[in-house]
């Protein structure tokens, strides 16, 4: 994930997001080797990021590129209902709110991939100053990501996906094959996985639950899935 900045102080380039829930399943299976997720931050580049943290007074340096794209269409404007979106979204970010916070009928988001706003990209606004491990957490939540796990004695691993994702999209996180040959899939909560020894001991305590391809995720579900290729 790439996470756009300016006006604050932070390192640039590839960080590791300190996962408290990654850290403690290394401790316990002790694996060969540990995956986690990394974020990169470009300072003062929105273009190219999949999200952008700004602090609130100068959240007008991301804004300002949609206002000036969205006056200059309105000008060249003829469908009626184009104009009114555009009139909407001047709207919005006239009071200095991104387009990301705001809600768009059918008719409205046929328009936004024409546009490519900045603003559409999720956008965390900051007062006052976190840590950066906060900043990357207050960036997830803004991005709508969750995080599962694969835990063993060869590797743990923390896997993003997108909130709400079923069990098949996640499996096609670890790997193609896991979700075209997708049978079903081994489920236990991270709390209830760190009362056992592991694996194997948690399905023997009955917390292990085996779900069908329409399992939703949830945010800190350790997985194994059975497929067949």
């Amino acid at each position: 994930m790439k996470i756009g900045f300016t006006a604050i102080e932070l390192p640039e380039g590839k960080i590791k997001y300190r996962d408290e829930k990654l850290i403690a399943l290394e401790k316990k299976c002790e694996p060969d080797k540990v995956s986690p997720f990394f974020v990169e931050f470009i300072r003062d580049e929105f273009a190219q990021a999949d999200s952008i943290v700004i602090p609130k007074e100068k959240i007008l340096d991301l804004l300002i590129n949609d206002i000036e794209k969205y006056e200059s269409r309105m000008q060249n404007a003829a469908a009626p209902d184009e104009k009114e979106f555009l009139k909407k979204c001047l709207s919005y970010l006239e009071k200095e709110i991104p387009l990301c916070e705001v809600d768009f009928n059918e008719n409205e988001q046929k328009y936004l991939p024409m546009m490519s706003p900045l603003s559409m990209k999720p956008v965390a606004v900051i007062e006052g100053t976190l840590e950066t491990n906060e900043l990357i957490k207050k960036v997830l939540e803004k991005s709508g990501v969750i995080f599962f796990y694969t835990a063993g004695k060869q590797e743990v691993h923390a896997w993003p996906v997108k909130k709400d994702s079923d069990i098949v999209t996640c499996a096609g996180k670890i790997h193609t094959d896991l979700a075209r040959g997708f049978i079903k899939a081994d489920i236990i909560s991270f709390d209830d996985f760190m009362k056992c020894h592991n694996m194997n001991d948690a399905k023997g305590k009955g917390f292990v639950k085996l779900v069908d391809r329409d399992y939703i995720i949830k945010d800190g579900d350790i997985i194994e899935i059975r497929f067949n290729v």
